[in-house]
């Protein structure tokens, strides 16, 4: 009904690829792209490993699923994916940035709520915190909130990691994509339709960092004016380039594998995105079968799905 198990399976997939790829550059990628799952020599990962964006999804979906949006327990089980290597594809955690390690670290000592422990300078936005943010996209569309309680939880379940403005605009904007899509537009309405949100809530100058996914046409852009740094913005705009300019999964997620920089991350956002949107379907045979853990990502997604179904079950 919300498509869980096809966002998260997208998003380890895409995750997975792109852990193979995270850190080469674009130039090399072009010249000699990875279309293959294979293992990750580099960090010495076996094949269809995927990483913390995966992790944290899981974490962030396993949390409202037994509390709710309790925001300390959802940091709490963001804490317990580095602490006691749960929510891992591997028998460790992996790629964990410091940002979100202070956080984290600062949460565990309970000096302030969770959503009161994140980052809150500049030099603070990284990706870390849309890492948490597929599990609202589903939430808010079977739990049809007013929009002042969507802008509150996205702050809040960001601000876990990531407090700066920037970061949470970044998270707004994500989350509301996500949920035009899941709502059933079509992703060239699904961008309009963001384009036309209310963004007061942001200062000017935030706002400024998103004109070109909300003001220009980030479709229309050519590939060398598309940067997929960790920076938050770069990599929302990376992911929302690789899915408008695909036409399936596949295509999707052979960008984003192949586009430098931080590609994991970038795969796993757009892989969530196009497998909401395309379905599973086209998929690669080789890629659905080569994820690590297959069965224990449907697991946590099925008992969400549930969770779901009984929330919107409760309002109606």
């Amino acid at each position: 009904m919300y498509r869980v198990k096809e966002g998260i399976l997208g998003c380890a997939i895409g995750d997975a690829l792109g852990t193979i790829t995270k850190g080469a550059k674009r130039e090399e990628l072009l010249n000699h792209p990875v279309l293959k799952m294979t293992p990750c020599l580099k960090k010495g990962l076996p094949k269809g490993s995927w990483g913390d964006t995966t992790s944290l999804t899981l974490a962030t979906m396993y949390a409202i699923t037994k509390k709710g949006l309790d925001y300390d327990y959802i940091a709490e089980n963001c804490v317990s994916w580095f602490t006691s290597n749960k929510f891992c594809s591997v028998s460790e955690a992996f790629d964990i940035g410091k940002t979100t390690l202070k956080a984290l670290v600062r949460f565990t000592q309970r000096k302030a709520p969770a959503y009161e422990c994140g980052e809150e300078t500049y030099n603070d936005n990284g990706n870390s915190s849309l890492k948490m943010m597929l599990p609202l996209a589903f939430y808010f569309t079977a739990n049809k909130e007013n929009k002042e309680l969507v802008f509150d939880a996205i702050s809040k379940v960001s601000s876990i990691t990531h407090k700066h403005e920037i970061s949470i605009c970044a998270c707004y904007i994500y989350v509301h994509f996500l949920m035009y899509l899941l709502n059933g537009n079509n992703k060239y309405a699904a961008l309009k339709n963001l384009k036309n949100l209310d963004y007061s809530m942001f200062s000017n100058a935030t706002q400024k960092y998103f004109s070109r996914i909300l003001v220009g046409n980030i479709q229309e852009l050519n590939i060398d004016e598309i940067k997929s740094t960790s920076f938050v913005v770069d990599t929302l705009e990376a992911t929302l380039w690789c899915f408008l300019k695909s036409d399936n999964y596949r295509e999707c997620v052979i960008a984003t594998t192949n586009i430098g920089g931080d590609t994991a991350v970038i795969g796993a956002l757009a892989g969530g995105m196009a497998s909401i949107y395309y379905g599973t379907n086209n998929i690669p045979k080789d890629w659905m079968d080569n994820i690590r853990k297959k069965d224990y990502i449907v697991e946590i997604a099925e008992e969400y799905d549930k969770y779901l179904r009984l929330l919107n079950f409760n309002q109606k």
